[in-house]
């Protein structure tokens, strides 16, 4: 890991969806999400055209939901356990929207955002898994990590990602 927060293994696209964490706030969360487009759809340029805000929401029906959107993950994981990574994890992503872990809301100040490519109805890639717990075990070192969650826990009712298919087991053994 470089010391302006950057995974040297991780291919490097910058998003402009980000700003800085609040003062003196620790990264002590990993909050796992899962994302295609268009939904069910895997490849392509889109997530990453999403998190550069150079979507084209005009060429497809599903993604006239997404226009004005400024999102972005610092970490996509890709179906085949490529890693990209858009922000710093030195910095705050865009990637939790409304969200309370513990009874602390506004988890973008103090959690790193990783996107597997997929769906919640569908099992991820033995690539992906292998990425990802390389890539916690890592994130680990450099941050003084607590908890490890899916969208799905800190956004209850409002996101279900990852979902049932995802392997918690897998992550934690």
């Amino acid at each position: 890991m470089k010391p302006q927060g950057w995974v040297s293994e991780a291919a490097q696209v910058l998003s402009p969806n980000f700003n800085q964490r609040p003062r003196e706030t620790e990264v002590s969360l990993i909050v796992i999400h899962c994302i295609s487009l268009p939904p069910g759809e895997f490849g392509g340029e889109a997530i990453s055209k999403l998190f550069l805000n150079q979507l084209d929401c005009d060429s497809h029906p599903y993604y006239e939901s997404l226009k004005g959107l400024e999102v972005s993950s610092h970490f996509l994981i890709r179906r085949s356990g490529e890693l990209i990574q858009y922000v710093s994890c030195n910095d705050r992503a865009w990637h939790a929207g409304i969200s309370v872990w513990q009874d602390k809301s506004n988890c973008n100040d103090y959690s790193i955002g990783i996107e597997l490519e997929g769906t919640t109805d569908r099992s991820f890639t033995e690539e992906q898994y292998l990425s990802l717990v390389e890539l916690v075990k890592l994130l680990k070192k450099h941050y003084p990590i607590t908890d490890i969650v899916g969208h799905q826990h800190i956004a209850p009712g409002r996101k279900d990602d990852p979902g049932p298919y995802f392997d918690w087991h897998r992550l934690t053994s």
